[in-house]
């Protein structure tokens, strides 16, 4: 699974272009479109070590669940929240039904162990400074005390974040922020199901591979890739606020709020919003539309942030002519 950081680490060179078209090159601290694609849209490795958490109490979470009916399958579709607290419990009667009745259950990509050897690889091509370089001493004496804050508060090693390229630096820090709220990739949805699924010995089948998620992660221009590392700084401290209410939408289906809180800032970005989720949206439908025509029960686990909105997978789906069951 994929993940990135700095102010927005998901970003590629459109949403550069964007923002500096929008904001007469001057960047602003939002880690909006950042949490959206770690917890809803993109997949996102547990970079940052898992701590011990005391016992919250339950949640019962009733996310939507969709169903279309084909030519000769059939296929489900439920929107994940990659990385959760373990107290979250989403299998709602429907949900379990769907998922004893599927044989064929599907991902954005693998989390093998063949997956995850090429993952490293990318990122020690890509994601360390040249031996000898510091991170801290690259940034401006200005930002520094926020830097040393935000490692401190991460309880991160010094030395082994000091090595790293901003973008990376930038997904240690975050995820070190989401395990004191308690959050896991291991509790994700998608990985929970993935697991589950190797286990059983069903087959599974993906809509990306890792390189696809990971060239819209490390960016070309390290410029400006630290400037964004520079100006999120200071926000860590709003992670927790952004991040609830989107994870409470997705707890009680609620779409609206959902493509509000995931697609809302991507909107100001329409450059990025087309290659990081339209594009995407749109050459997944036909994959989908090829299973409907299999003789299989497919289950298919996606980022949330993919099923909200006009050109979520369910619209572009009924755009075509299927009947979608579901919000």
């Amino acid at each position: 699974m994929i993940g990135g950081f700095p102010m927005y680490p998901f970003e590629h060179d459109a949403m550069r272009t964007d923002k500096l078209r929008a904001q007469g090159g001057k960047f602003e601290g939002s880690w909006r479109v950042l949490l959206a694609f770690v917890v809803m849209l993109l997949a996102a490795p547990a970079m940052a070590l898992a701590q011990d958490q005391p016992a919250s109490p339950d949640v019962n979470a009733h996310p939507s669940l969709w169903h279309i009916k084909g030519e000769q399958g059939e296929v489900y579709l439920l929107g994940a929240v990659h990385v959760l607290p373990s107290n979250v419990h989403w299998r709602t009667p429907p949900i379990v039904s769907a998922l004893s009745r599927s044989d064929v259950f599907v991902f954005e990509v693998p989390e093998d162990q063949a997956a995850m050897t090429e993952l490293q690889d990318l990122i020690q091509a890509h994601g360390y400074l040249p031996t000898g370089q510091s991170l801290r001493a690259q940034l401006q004496p200005k930002d520094q005390a926020d830097y040393d804050a935000a490692v401190t508060a991460s309880g991160l090693p010094a030395a082994l974040v000091d090595r790293e390229r901003p973008w990376l630096a930038g997904i240690q820090l975050m995820f070190a922020q989401m395990t004191k709220m308690k959050f896991d990739a291991a509790n994700g949805v998608d990985s929970t199901l993935m697991a589950e699924a190797a286990k059983n010995q069903k087959q599974m089948r993906y809509l990306e591979t890792i390189a696809q998620q990971f060239a819209l992660l490390a960016p070309a221009d390290q410029g400006l890739e630290m400037q964004e590392f520079e100006s999120g700084l200071k926000d860590l401290r709003d992670v927790e606020d952004d991040i609830k209410p989107m994870v409470d939408a997705w707890d009680i289906g609620d779409q609206a709020a959902l493509d509000k809180l995931i697609n809302g800032d991507l909107d100001d970005y329409p450059q990025a919003r087309k290659l990081l989720l339209d594009d995407r949206n749109r050459r997944w439908v036909p994959k989908i539309e090829a299973m409907l025509k299999q003789k299989h029960i497919f289950f298919i686990t996606v980022g949330a942030g993919h099923l909200t909105g006009p050109v979520g997978l369910p619209a572009l789906l009924r755009a075509d002519g299927y009947k979608v069951a579901g919000p």
